[in-house]
């Protein structure tokens, strides 16, 4: 019964589309579910990720999730995940990419997954990584260790979404930090972002990690942004 009250004077909301939960619905109704863009970029090998950083990211494997849109499902997801503390819809996604991605052979050499780390600055301000439970899921999922002593922020930046594709470009990988990284050689990185657009971010990363003795790189991330 309190639960009830809890219901009455506090619904919840669908975080795609805003509309009132039904009893038997979780964090995104049933009518979002269905209408989520997936990319379908883990049944093709030759996907527009890995063509985006074709021949500037030495890349095992790369893939998106969902397809991100102005004012879609997916933009209002991300929205609600990053800057309103709904870490539950990274679960939720990570949990249905991670059950796809592990029928996936390629991804079986992975041996860490590495979180986009946000600065010190930004998570104090926030108080979480807004990537941290889709990652959590995933290494349920396909049963992989996260790496959270490796890659630091040493730059804090503004927010990458209200830069335009100039700025962005700007990101390098001096603006990231190794450690302890001689406990990490002849590793496979599976590094995981929420938002692909520029590229910028996941090519500094990649290519700071890349500066691991004999390391391997792949990409995943929730969605990716067609420019």
């Amino acid at each position: 019964m309190f639960s009830n009250l809890i219901h009455l004077f506090f619904p919840k909301l669908c975080n795609g589309c805003n509309v009132l939960l039904l009893k038997n619905e979780h964090c995104i109704c049933t009518k979002c579910r269905y209408e989520l863009p997936f990319t379908h970029h883990h049944l093709l090998e030759n996907n527009e990720i890995t063509q985006k950083f074709y021949g500037i990211i030495p890349l095992e494997y790369a893939s998106a999730m969902l397809y991100f849109e102005n004012k879609g499902i997916v933009q209002q997801m991300i929205h609600n995940l990053k800057y309103r503390n709904q870490q539950e819809i990274g679960t939720i996604l990570g949990e249905i990419y991670g059950n796809e991605l592990k029928k996936n052979n390629k991804l079986e050499t992975i041996d860490y997954i590495i979180p986009t780390p946000i600065h010190k600055k930004r998570r104090s301000e926030r108080g979480y990584n807004q990537i941290t439970t889709f990652c959590e899921a995933l290494s349920k999922e396909l049963n992989l260790p996260i790496a959270t002593d490796l890659l630091f922020r040493k730059k804090h930046t503004t927010t990458q979404t209200r830069k335009n594709k100039t700025d962005r470009a700007s990101l390098n990988q001096e603006d990231f930090i190794l450690e302890n990284e001689s406990n990490y050689a002849n590793s496979h990185f599976l590094i995981v972002d929420d938002v692909i657009t520029s590229g910028a971010t996941i090519e500094a990363i990649s290519k700071k990690l890349l500066q691991v003795n004999n390391s391997k790189i792949s990409i995943v991330s929730i969605a990716y942004t067609k420019l």
